[in-house]
């Protein structure tokens, strides 16, 4: 019988809400050596989850789109939506101005197998696993994935 989600998901994951300052969501990745956190509202709702990338951008910055005048007007080469929306991560200062929002998630009574391939298909390091009425009760991680795999080593 395959495993289910539940059953090698880390239960009571570290969460952040919206609002939560930066330097806080950093010193918890830090601290803690994870790669990302869900993001909660009060209810425990997820709204989002914010990764070690998402943070990147507040060391690295951003450049400008490419763009060309051609008789006083400005066409842009590059799309200048991507541009506002690295801006606004490289400035933001809450959780919330960086995260990334509409998370893929997964139920804790779905197979192990379907949660790999969703995280393989969608090069997703961090899968919030949510209860049916969206609370997150744990996270997914490669590591679990490969942790599980060697038990069962253990067990032949």
């Amino acid at each position: 019988m395959s495993q289910t989600v539940a059953e090698v998901m880390t239960r009571n994951p570290i969460m952040v809400e919206p609002q939560t300052p930066i330097k806080e969501a950093i010193k918890l990745i830090a601290e803690h050596r994870i790669s990302g956190l869900p993001v909660v509202d009060e209810a425990g709702n997820l709204v989002g989850v914010i990764s070690e990338t998402d943070l990147l951008w507040q060391e690295t910055g951003v450049e400008p789109p490419v763009y060309i005048m051609f008789l006083d007007s400005v066409i842009y080469l590059e799309n200048p939506a991507r541009y506002d929306k690295e801006l606004h991560k490289a400035l933001g200062q809450t959780v919330r101005d960086v995260m990334s929002d509409d998370p893929s998630t997964i139920k804790p009574d779905q197979p192990l197998r379907k949660a790999a391939k969703l995280m393989q298909e969608k090069s997703i390091r961090r899968l919030p696993v949510v209860d049916d009425s969206g609370k997150v009760i744990g996270i997914l991680t490669p590591g679990d994935i490969v942790r599980a795999m060697a038990a069962k080593f253990d067990k032949q």
